[in-house]
């Protein structure tokens, strides 16, 4: 499940860098669900280059999601 919601954040990454519309129905969902799964992120750090300041909103919850699902997939494996 971690490894969709990072899924939504980088593409989420991608359609802002690629600087999609964000008009569009799949754009503005996309948007949304990042907005609020990095929602504890978003200004953590503050860059100068926008392109950065995605990268570091966005991407860090994504590792961060994914790091923590795979630290209790590993420890759930190494129980059974």
């Amino acid at each position: 499940m971690a490894h969709v919601l990072a899924g939504i954040l980088v593409v989420w990454i991608a359609l802002d860098l690629l600087d999609a519309n964000r008009g569009n129905t799949v754009v503005g969902w996309f948007h949304s669900a990042a907005d609020w799964l990095a929602a504890w992120s978003i200004g953590l750090f503050n860059v100068s280059r926008d392109t950065f300041q995605v990268l570091l909103d966005y991407g860090v919850p994504a590792i961060v999601y994914v790091v923590i699902a795979n630290l209790i997939a590993s420890r759930t494996a190494a129980r059974a």
